[in-house]
């Protein structure tokens, strides 16, 4: 079991928590998830490391309520203890020195990018990121954002906070602006794939984070199948990161699409 050290509501359905796991905290590195169970009959969800804290030994996870599980694991109080958690799981971020990096996350997409954004940076790369959100409530650590990025960039689409726009279009001007090396997305798959179709445009090589469903982790279920250069990929073991630029995110939307349906 994992206790729970301290929780922060972000939104009415969005929580950050943060959770003893000392030996996870110790081996995670960017990019890396981990799979929790609340209950002994409870869903395994995955989560990507939004941080730890390897002196405290805790990491951090942003969890948004859209269904009965993440439900219960957004109900639960400082004090409270996650049933199983199993991490860390998948590949972690390739960081490198490259240039110029923009970091483009929409929703509890942006937590997973905190821990990218901080690794591209101490690694000497030009960080700049670009926040995205419905209104001004749902843009999410933004203060952490700006003390890790050397720009940092907000995009509401009713304009309530930074500039009235989609994701799509603060990538965009930045590209026009200079010369971008990189680009890392993180966020619903339509944004993901509206992202990677604009960064294919200009040439700019795009990784991005797939959240899919997944079971055990391990990739014997298959249930976390996507489909990359023509090629079927497990995102539990192979990513979560993919070249964006090979990923079908038409079926990927679609299987996701069915597990809500049913």
């Amino acid at each position: 079991m994992n206790k729970i050290v301290s929780k922060e509501p972000f939104s009415a359905n969005v929580v950050k928590l943060e959770v003893e796991a000392p030996l996870i905290a110790r081996a995670r590195k960017a990019g890396h998830f981990v799979i929790v169970k609340v209950g002994e009959k409870g869903e395994r969800i995955p989560l990507t490391i939004a941080g730890a804290d390897v002196r405290k030994g805790t990491i951090t996870l942003v969890i948004q309520s859209v269904g009965d599980s993440t439900a219960k694991i957004c109900a639960l109080n400082v004090g409270d203890e996650i049933t199983n958690l199993v991490g860390p799981l998948g590949q972690a971020t390739h960081v490198e020195k490259v240039g110029t990096v923009v970091c483009a996350g929409g929703g509890v997409g942006v937590a997973p990018l905190l821990p990218i954004v901080e690794a591209f940076h101490k690694a000497g790369n030009r960080v700049i990121v670009v926040l995205a959100a419905r209104t001004k409530e749902l843009i999410i650590l933004e203060k952490e954002m700006r003390a890790n990025a050397d720009e940092v960039i907000v995009m509401t689409d009713d304009g309530s906070h930074g500039t009235k726009g989609l994701v799509t279009e603060g990538v965009e001007g930045i590209i026009k602006r200079e010369k971008v090396n990189l680009c890392v997305t993180i966020g619903p798959a339509v944004m993901m794939k509206f992202v990677s179709a604009l960064t294919k445009k200009y040439e700019v090589p795009t990784v991005a984070s797939l959240n899919t469903i997944m079971v055990d982790g391990t990739g014997m279920c298959g249930a976390c199948r996507v489909t990359v250069g023509g090629k079927t990929k497990f995102v539990c073991v192979d990513g979560p990161e993919f070249d964006a630029h090979q990923v079908d995110f038409d079926e990927m939307i679609m299987r996701l699409n069915a597990y809500k349906n049913n």
